[in-house]
Order: structure tokens, then sequence, then C-alpha cells
């Protein structure tokens, strides 16, 4: 059953916080109040209030001083100012200091409900973006699983690559994990809470590349109606990674090397040089050295792009790190289905394990999530769902 949301008054008139829990309660609010700023603030600090009623005029330490501490202790739930005596630059000031509202007394009945309706709508929605952050953080999560000799090397190699800003060149096959490998280069850096900007190449139609990369300027073409920076400066201080980078256009390739030369780049239509600081991360499915050899890839790029390779193998190639990546996944993928934790039969492992992984991790995942879905409630997953709803091929 959901609670009901918790608020605090502190107020050092008695009548005041007499009204206000009345209003408050019959909404069928939790109440608790505070006679003055000190008690407030123990409070705060023992529960979690979804809002704070604080007035501003009280002895020994006024509303604004413990609005401040509030703050500065990072004590969730929003502070809505009272006071009799309240002025616009007062308002301003409560507002600027991080106060969600100020009322003025006398008090107005439905003011003060729409006021902490909206308060708790916030800080509700505040709740929803932080639940989704770590979502979004857990499925992005850079911790490379595995223990395959070939994985225990590419970790190792990233932990001695990471804090230099040596240009990295990650081969290996489509859902093979080569995104990931770029995300733990970053967060292991120096550039780490920088941005981290990808540019998938073979997903941007060769006549605008440049201008996703380097940005334009305004009539620099029949759509461009504004400036636009481009991805390498999104990317100043931080980390570019350029996914599929062997499907760049030549004239986009050019650019790109000089970039990587100068340290500088132009906006389409722009003649202004800018200075870039920004740690270049590559990837591709395909073999470069071919590409040189057909003249689709600048093989002075390569050289630059490939000071560090790294090649990360098919899952076909190390199966006996599925068991570890089911795991993984099983657990990623529960939680956020809110499911109890499946278990694998050994039956379904060996099935797993003995499958055609043409799409490497990326597909494994996929199968487990389906799994995932499709178990009845209480069953573990066992050989007869994989056969039927795994789709794998042998």
């Amino acid at each position: 059953m959901k609670k009901s949301p918790k608020i605090l008054i502190i107020d050092d008139e008695a009548p005041i916080r007499a009204s206000l829990k009345e209003i408050l309660e019959y909404e069928n609010y939790q109440v608790m109040e505070a006679e003055d700023g000190a008690e407030g603030l123990k409070l705060a600090t023992k529960f979690a209030f979804d809002a704070v009623f604080c007035d501003i005029k009280m002895p020994k330490m006024d509303g604004l001083e413990v609005l401040a501490l509030l703050m500065e202790k990072g004590i969730s739930g929003r502070v809505i100012m009272i006071s009799g005596h309240g002025t616009v630059e007062t308002a301003v000031q409560a507002i600027k200091a991080g106060a969600f509202d100020f009322i003025q007394k006398p008090l107005d009945l439905n003011r003060i409900l729409l006021t902490v309706r909206h308060a708790l709508d916030q800080g509700q929605l505040e709740e929803e973006t932080r639940n989704l952050t770590r979502k979004i953080q857990s499925e992005r999560s850079t911790a490379i699983v595995g223990a395959a000799p070939s994985i225990r090397e590419i970790v190792e190699l990233i932990c001695t690559v990471a804090p230099s800003d040596a240009r990295v060149l990650i081969t290996g096959e489509n859902g093979t994990g080569k995104e990931l490998v770029a995300r733990q280069l970053h967060e292991l850096s120096a550039r780490y809470d920088a941005p981290f900007i990808e540019v998938n190449c073979a997903a941007i139609p060769s006549e605008l590349i440049e201008s996703e990369l380097f940005g334009h300027e305004k009539g620099a073409f029949t759509s461009a109606v504004k400036q636009r920076k481009g991805k390498f400066e999104q990317a100043q201080g931080g980390t570019l990674f350029l996914d599929e980078v062997g499907d760049m256009s030549p004239s986009a390739q050019a650019k790109v090397l000089r970039a990587l030369q100068e340290n500088r780049i132009s906006r389409v239509g722009g003649e202004k040089e800018i200075e870039v600081d920004v740690r270049v991360v590559a990837a591709t499915n395909k073999n470069l050295r071919t590409e040189i050899a057909e003249g689709n890839f600048r093989e002075d790029l390569y050289h630059r792009l490939a000071v560090i390779p790294v090649h990360v193998p098919a899952l076909n190639d190390r199966r006996d790190d599925v068991p570890l990546l089911v795991s993984h996944f099983l657990k990623i993928i529960c939680e956020q289905h809110g499911k109890v934790l499946l278990e694998v039969e050994r039956e379904a492992m060996e099935l797993l394990q003995a499958a055609n992984w043409t799409g490497n991790i990326r597909e494994l995942r996929n199968v487990v999530e389906r799994l995932v879905i499709l178990t009845p409630k209480g069953r573990a997953i066992d050989g007869g769902l994989v056969r039927r709803f795994g789709g794998l091929s042998a």
C-alpha cells in the first residue's frame, strides 16, 4: 500500500502550526511539527519528508538560515517558505536559495493545497528521473564480463591505456561489445567527468556526416537555419567515439584526419578554426586493411586511429563465458521486469553454450530477456523453454 506523504511544519506560532496540521491531515498527509529552526533541522535530519513548511521570522534561527542549512545538508523534500512580513525581495531571496515556493500569511487554504500537490508532483518526477537514470546506467554498465584469456587481456590493456590520451581502434564483429570497451576507456581516464559522445558513422547519410561531426554555420546549406555545434565540439574535454568508422565518407575521412593532426576543426560553411581537446576512440566491424587496399579507407587515417589496436573476440570464440554473461544479464533483466531472479537448469545452459551466436553478446542478451519474459512464474529456465523460445541456431 502506498504511504501517505510526510510533511514537516516549522513555525514558532502554535496556532499556525495547528491550522496547517489540521488542513494537511484532512488531506491524509502525515504531519510533524517543530516550534523553531533548530528542532526542525533535527527532525529533517532524522526523517525523510516529502515537503517542509518553514516560517521566515523565527527567534534564534530564521527561516532563511534553516533553508540554507537544509540545502547544505542535501536533505530531500521541497521547502515552502511562509511569512506574514513577506516582500518581493524576501520571496526572490528564498527562491534563489532553493525554496520551492513562498506563501504569505494569512494562509489561503487553496493555495496551500495546490502548492503541496505541485511540490509532491515534482518530488515524484525527480524520483522517477533518478530511477530512470539508474536503469540507463545499469543497461550501459561498462563492467566487462568474462573470464576467457582474451577478455582478461583486453581488461588489462584498458587499465594500462585508459589514463593516457592515446587513440584506440576497436575491432570485432557486430554485437561483441566494442562500445563497452570504448566506455570503459573513457570512465577509467582522466576525462571521466567530461562528455562521452558517440557517433554511428554507418547510420548517418554521407552528405550529412560532416555537419554531424564538425557542425555548421547558419545558411551553410538549405536546411541550416541556425548555427549548430558538431560532435567534436560537444565532446570537448572528453571522448569522441566514432563507431563503424569504416563506413565514413572519403571527404569526412580527410577532415577527421586534419582534426586529429591539428586539434582544430572548421564548421561546414565557416572559415573560423576552432581548437578542440578530444580523445578519439574508433570502432569498426570491417577489416580496414582490406578497405585500404580497395581504396575505401585512408591509410594515413588508419595509422592515426590505430595507435592502440584492440580486437574484441566473437562470442563463439569464448563459449566458456556464456554462463557468466547469462547470469549477468539475468540479474539486470529480472530487476527491470520486477521478477524474482530466475534459475537456469543445466540442460538449458548447455544449449545456450552450444548455440551459434552470429549476433554475439547483443543476441545473447535479447535471448535472455525473451526467456525472462516468457518463463512462467515459479519455473526455472529449462531446456524445453530454451528450445521453444530461444530461437537458437546450432
